[in-house]
């Protein structure tokens, strides 16, 4: 007799072309995907070319850090942005929220000095002295650049205990439309600054007492710097709370804040629900 054949069962039958017929459709699926987000990309990417100050400000008005962070998550930006927990505010309110800001950034970097500094002047001298140190090697040239929404982000790092803020300047700076500072440290007047409610955040265990004559110089304005270990450009987005500091690049501006609205939509709708179910009363972080 003859060997009978083996027939494979019917539920086997064709596994492989199916098998593979999925595998090409994931690959097509996957493919079209990247070709859309690089799309998308480009798009915001054209349209953050385009977009004003005033116009980014209002994109991120409203946001959070954390919205914001993830919002850069999905941009494909994990962790770049955020600067190290220990930039803190200096203040809190937490009623009105008042001491978080959104603005764009306007860079400075002072060193410290390596000059030789005069060890015994008369008060007419000293004075003359500090007038030409804070005239012509350590100003504030970047003021000229602060307009209607701009932060200040300073490189001080490693220039001791020097104050290169302090409670007159920052509010010169307000009056030129700076909402905010973010400084690597180097603060001082600490209680007036506080007491004025201006917006700062630094590495609090830097804070600086000396005047910046004899102490540090600038070193440049409106140049990339390195502030809580994050790069910040010129113009990049800058969103601080309490939870800390996020930096955005421009370039990702657009699709960054999209991203975030739509998680901060989601937010809010879920701790309404909550709040009505806990017997919370509504206020305007879920409004």
């Amino acid at each position: 007799m003859g060997q009978i054949p083996h027939v494979e069962p019917r539920e086997h039958r064709n596994s492989c072309p199916d098998l593979y017929l999925t595998n090409v459709a994931m690959k097509k699926m996957i493919f079209f995907g990247l070709i859309h987000c690089l799309m998308l990309h480009l798009v915001w990417g054209q349209a953050n070319d385009v977009l004003s100050d005033s116009e980014i400000l209002s994109l991120y008005a409203d946001l959070r850090v954390a919205d914001v962070s993830d919002g850069m998550d999905m941009a494909g930006l994990r962790d770049v942005g955020l600067m190290d927990p220990n930039m803190e505010p200096l203040w809190k309110d937490i009623e009105q929220f008042s001491h978080r800001f959104c603005g764009i950034a306007v860079t400075a970097r002072y060193v410290p000095t390596n000059r030789k500094v005069p060890t015994e002047m008369t008060p007419e001298a000293f004075r003359k002295w500090e007038g030409n140190w804070y005239g012509s090697i350590s100003p504030e040239p970047f003021k000229e650049h602060l307009k209607e929404g701009s932060v200040i982000v300073i490189d001080n790092e490693g220039d001791g205990d020097t104050g290169s803020t302090g409670s007159a300047n920052i509010l010169i700076w307000q009056k030129l439309g700076a909402v905010g500072l973010v400084s690597a440290g180097g603060v001082r007047d600490t209680d007036e600054i506080i007491k004025q409610g201006n917006p700062v955040y630094m590495n609090l265990s830097k804070r600086g007492r000396g005047i910046r004559p004899g102490r540090n110089e600038i070193e440049s304005v409106q140049k990339p710097v390195v502030v809580g270990g994050v790069l910040v450009n010129p113009g990049d987005v800058i969103v601080a709370d309490g939870d800390g500091v996020i930096v955005v690049p421009r370039s990702e501006a657009k699709f960054v804040s999209d991203m975030a609205h739509e998680i901060m939509k989601k937010d809010k709708a879920a701790r309404a629900g909550l709040f009505k179910e806990l017997g919370i009363e509504s206020d305007f972080t879920v409004e």
